[in-house]
């Protein structure tokens, strides 16, 4: 029987549904500016749940965030999705996994989703917001609204289709020049259809309130990269996206990953970040970390320090 790591924040019930486990990410890969020693003795602190001592490689995660409260059944992103073409990157490409399923096995059918709340609009963030339907992609939770930055929106259709506006609206965004682009094909597989079928919502990312969550402006992965917040019963839970992708961060969080669009503002959003969580004293539920995935944030003299913290299994 499959059993699924649940965590209690006030009156949500928050629950990690997984969908791939990375269990072999090369470091240099993953953080190409970094120094691998350093980094490698860095990634040691938390334990074989982060890192295979063995072999030296990372342990990461891709999974969604099921948080039920007493008025709403929401999914925070939504991981990679299966059937996509993504060629260019194997990891993703063509998946057959059982996520839908794994859903269903915590007592959510896509039909009782009411909301789909999105920090960002890469691949393995958005995936699952559409599903094959014959030869036509259609939105996977058919009573749901989408909810996403209407920044992130503009620049990935001006990617897509209008590339004369790319440079405008980067300036807008005031992050400076990325350093690379979002992956092909994800905007029109799994965000144009949920807007054909009018259930996107598109908002400015600025401490924006959706139905008690609250969306914090953390740009820098992605050019409008959102950190989320739910507070219930005094206690805060905060969906971090991307702001770090393995712990090892809190070491050396000048560190981006290879995935990080906009260098400089990525690692300013990282400090905010943190800062936040420690200020809301908040439970941390992150998207690519191992083990729980979930944690908290203290801060000391010289910086900010992660715990995991495990949650019941349901």
């Amino acid at each position: 029987m499959t059993t699924f790591d649940t965590f209690f924040v006030g009156d949500a019930r928050i629950i990690k549904v997984p969908e791939l486990a990375l269990d072999t990410v090369d470091i240099a890969q993953l953080f190409p500016e970094g120094d691998l020693q350093a980094l490698s003795k860095d990634a040691t602190h938390w334990g074989e749940q982060s890192f295979d001592f063995e072999r030296g490689l990372l342990r990461q995660s891709i999974h969604a965030w099921v948080v039920q409260t007493p008025t709403h059944t929401v999914l925070i992103d939504t991981a990679t999705g299966n059937d996509k073409q993504r060629p260019t990157a194997p990891l993703f490409h063509q998946l057959e996994e059982p996520f839908l399923e794994r859903l269903q096995a915590v007592g959510v059918s896509p039909d009782s989703v009411d909301l789909v709340l999105l920090t960002h609009l890469h691949a393995d963030h958005v995936g699952w917001n559409t599903k094959l339907q014959g030869e036509r992609w259609a939105p996977t939770f058919p009573n749901a609204h989408y909810i996403f930055s209407e920044r992130e929106y503009a620049y990935n259709l001006a990617l897509s289709h209008e590339r004369t506006a790319v440079e405008s609206i980067q300036r807008q965004a005031g992050i400076g020049t990325p350093r690379h682009e979002p992956l092909d094909g994800v905007f029109e597989d799994s965000i144009m259809p949920i807007v054909e079928a009018d259930q996107d919502q598109r908002i400015v990312i600025d401490n924006t309130e959706i139905e008690g969550f609250f969306f914090h402006s953390t740009p820098g992965h992605s050019i409008d990269h959102a950190s989320i917040s739910l507070t219930s019963r005094g206690e805060t839970a905060l969906f971090w996206g991307d702001i770090m992708h393995h712990p090892l961060q809190f070491r050396q969080p000048e560190i981006n990953s290879i995935y990080c669009e906009f260098p400089q503002a990525a690692q300013q959003s990282r400090h905010k970040a943190m800062h936040l969580a420690s200020v809301l004293d908040a439970l941390v539920f992150t998207t690519h970390f191992g083990d729980s995935s979930v944690g908290k944030v203290s801060r000391h003299a010289h910086g900010f320090d992660w715990q995991f913290i495990q949650g019941v299994r349901l």
